[in-house]
C-alpha cells in the first residue's frame, strides 16, 4: 500500500473510534449522571403517558385534522427541495457566463415549479388552520 491509502484507512478508522466513542458516550454518561431512574413511580402516577407533572386533559388519542398532515408534508418537501439547491450554489458560475445563465435559468424553473406547488396548497386551502371543536367522551 502507498502512503495516500494508509492515510486513508486512519482516518476512516479514527472517523469510526470516534463515532463509536460519542454514540457510547451519549448512552452511558446520562445513566451516569441521572439522579435517578425511578420517577415515574412517585405520585401513583406510573399509568400516565406523558409525565409532566399537570393532570392530562382528555386523552391522549384526538383526531388530528388531515390538514396538519398536509401542512407537514409541504413543509417536508420544501425542505428536502432546498437541499437540491445546494450543489447548484457550490458550482454556480464556474464554467464561464454560458453555463452561468444556464445554471439561473434552471433554478429559476426549479423555483417556480415549488411556487406553484404552493400556490395549489394555497387554493385547496392547506394553509387555513380553522380550529376545530371536538367533543370529549
Amino acid at each position: 500500500m502507498d502512503q495516500q491509502t494508509l492515510s486513508n484507512i486512519i482516518y476512516v478508522a479514527i472517523f469510526f473510534l470516534t463515532s463509536i466513542v460519542i454514540a457510547v458516550g451519549a448512552t452511558i454518561v446520562p445513566k451516569l449522571l441521572a439522579p435517578t431512574s425511578h420517577t415515574r413511580n412517585v405520585d401513583g402516577k406510573t399509568d400516565q403517558f406523558i409525565e409532566c407533572g399537570m393532570k392530562p386533559i382528555g386523552s391522549a388519542w384526538i383526531r388530528f385534522g388531515i390538514i396538519y398532515y398536509m401542512y407537514a408534508l409541504i413543509f417536508l418537501a420544501f425542505d428536502v427541495d432546498v437541499l437540491f439547491l445546494f450543489p447548484v450554489a457550490a458550482t454556480y458560475n464556474t464554467g464561464g457566463l454560458e453555463n452561468g445563465i444556464r445554471d439561473f435559468v434552471e433554478v429559476v424553473i426549479f423555483v417556480g415549479i415549488l411556487s406553484l406547488a404552493v400556490i395549489y396548497a394555497w387554493v385547496k386551502g392547506v394553509f387555513k388552520w380553522e380550529r376545530r371543536k371536538y367533543h370529549h367522551q
